[in-house]
C-alpha cells in the first residue's frame, strides 16, 4: 500500500514506525492497543538512549532509523522527538520515500514550513501534524475544511498549558510567579527549564502554524512579536482584577485590509471574555469569521493522552487518503505580513524613563504609586517590540482587549 498514492482505503493494516517513546509515544501506543478497530499497529520504534528502561520487549526497538526508514513494510512515520533538526531529517527523508508521515513538532513545522510545504508538493507524501497546536482541540483541520472558504478575519487563543497553569495561580492570588512555576514543575505541567514555555517561544511556533492554515501567510518565528511572563506580578494581577480583566498568554492573528499580524503577548482579557474562564493546563482557541461569527474551541493542551488522541485522529484520517489542501496558500492569495498596527497595553514599571521611553499614542490612565506605577495607553505593535522597555527584565507589558 503506497498512502502516498491514495490508496489508503482499502484494508490494509496500517503499520507504523514510531520515533521517541517518551509521553506522547507511549500515550500513543497505549490508545492504539485500545482501538483495534483502526488496524493501525506500531511495528518498530526508534529511541536514542540506549540504557533506559522500557515497558516494552526489547525487540520492539531500533536505534538505527534507517531500519524504519529502509523498511517497506512500514507505511506510517510517526515523528515525536524533541529534536527540531533531527526531526526534520526524519520527516523529510520519510516523505521522499513515499511514506505517510504524522508530527507533533511544532518547532520544526513553524521553522521548515516552506521546506515541508515544497516536499509535499514534490512527494505528494501526506504530512498531518494536528497534534502540533493545542494537543486535544482539532483546530487544524477545522481551518482546514470548515473556514477553508469562510472569510476568517481573526483567531486568538490560549495555546500554552504551562503559562496558563501559573497565570490561573497568579489571577488567583495564589501567589507570585515564582511559586506559580514552582506548582507547576511539581505537578508536572513544566519542565525543569521552562523557558520555552514561559518566554512564549512555543506558542510562536505554534502561531506560525495557525497564520499558514488561517490565512494563507507563512511567518518566520522570530518575526512574530513575542513577550512572555516572566516579569508578570501579583500587583499586575491586582489591578487587571481592579479593572475587570484577568490575564492570559494570549496568541494572536489578524487580517485586516489585506495584512496579517500576529503577536504572542501576556494579555489583560476581559472577564466576559470566553478565555477568562480558561483555567489551569487547559488550551482554547477564538476564531472570528465572516459567515460563521465567534466560534470557540476548548480541550487539555499537553499530556499524553491528549496528544496522542489527536495523533491517533491523524493516523485514522489516512485511512481515506486525508492530506492538507493548505487551501488559502493554494489561492496564491498571500496577505502581506505587517506588524504595523495600532495596539493597546498596560505597562508597569518601577522605572519611569522606560515607560516613557515607549513610543506611546494616546495615554489613558497614568498611575504612580509606591507601590508600583503603570500607564495604560495606545500605541504601535512594530514600534513597541523595538523600544527598550518591550526587551527590559524591569517591565511588565500585557496588550489590553
Amino acid at each position: 500500500m503506497t498512502l502516498a498514492n491514495n490508496t489508503s482505503t482499502d484494508g490494509t493494516a496500517l503499520r507504523i514506525g514510531l520515533f521517541g517513546f517518551g509521553c506522547v509515544g507511549q500515550g500513543l501506543y497505549d490508545v492504539l492497543r485500545r482501538t483495534p478497530g483502526l488496524r493501525a499497529q506500531v511495528a518498530r520504534i526508534c529511541v536514542k538512549d540506549r540504557s533506559k528502561p522500557r515497558t516494552l520487549p526489547l525487540g520492539m526497538f531500533t536505534y538505527d532509523r534507517g531500519e524504519i526508514l529502509g523498511d517497506d513494510t512500514i507505511n506510517v512515520v510517526v515523528e515525536l522527538i524533541d529534536d527540531a533538526n533531527a526531526a526534520f531529517d526524519i520527516v523529510s527523508s520519510a516523505l521522499r520515500a513515499g511514506k505517510a508521515v504524522v508530527s507533533a513538532n511544532k518547532r520544526m513545522i513553524a521553522e521548515r514550513f516552506d521546506d515541508l510545504l515544497a516536499i509535499q508538493n514534490e512527494t505528494g507524501s501526506p504530512f498531518l501534524y494536528e497534534a502540533s497546536v493545542c494537543g486535544s482541540i482539532p483546530i487544524i483541520r477545522n481551518l482546514e475544511e470548515y473556514y477553508d472558504n469562510d472569510l476568517l478575519d481573526g483567531l486568538e487563543g490560549i495555546v500554552n498549558g504551562t503559562t496558563n497553569f501559573i497565570l490561573t495561580r497568579v489571577s488567583d492570588g495564589e501567589g507570585a510567579y515564582e511559586g506559580a512555576l514552582a506548582s507547576a514543575q511539581r505537578l508536572g505541567f513544566a519542565e525543569s527549564d521552562p523557558t520555552l514555555d514561559v518566554e512564549g517561544y512555543d506558542a510562536v511556533f505554534k502561531t506560525v502554524i495557525l497564520a499558514a492554515h488561517g490565512f494563507g501567510v507563512v511567518v518566520k518565528p522570530g518575526n512574530i512579536v513575542r513577550r512572555g511572563i516572566t516579569t508578570v506580578s501579583s500587583f499586575d494581577a491586582a489591578v487587571a482584577k481592579r479593572h475587570g480583566y484577568t490575564i492570559k498568554l494570549v496568541s494572536s492573528a489578524r487580517l485586516a485590509d489585506g495584512e496579517v499580524s500576529a503577536s504572542v503577548l501576556p494579555t489583560f482579557v476581559r472577564d466576559e471574555s470566553p478565555l477568562a474562564s480558561v483555567r489551569d493546563e487547559y488550551n482554547a482557541v477564538s476564531l472570528h469569521a465572516a459567515f460563521s461569527d465567534a466560534q470557540l474551541m476548548v480541550g487539555k493542551g499537553a499530556g499524553g493522552h491528549p496528544t496522542a488522541s489527536a495523533v491517533l485522529s491523524d493516523i485514522a484520517a489516512l485511512r481515506y487518503a486525508y492530506r492538507y489542501e493548505y487551501k488559502k496558500i493554494a489561492q496564491g492569495l498571500r496577505p502581506r505580513f505587517s506588524q504595523r498596527v495600532p495596539i493597546k497595553i498596560y505597562a508597569r514599571s518601577s522605572r519611569r524613563d522606560l515607560l516613557e521611553q515607549i513610543p506611546w499614542s494616546t495615554i489613558e490612565i497614568e498611575h504612580r504609586s509606591p507601590d508600583g506605577s503603570y500607564v495604560i495607553g495606545t500605541t504601535v505593535l512594530d514600534e513597541l517590540s523595538a523600544s527598550e522597555a518591550f526587551r527590559s527584565d524591569e517591565t511588565f507589558i500585557a496588550k489590553v482587549v
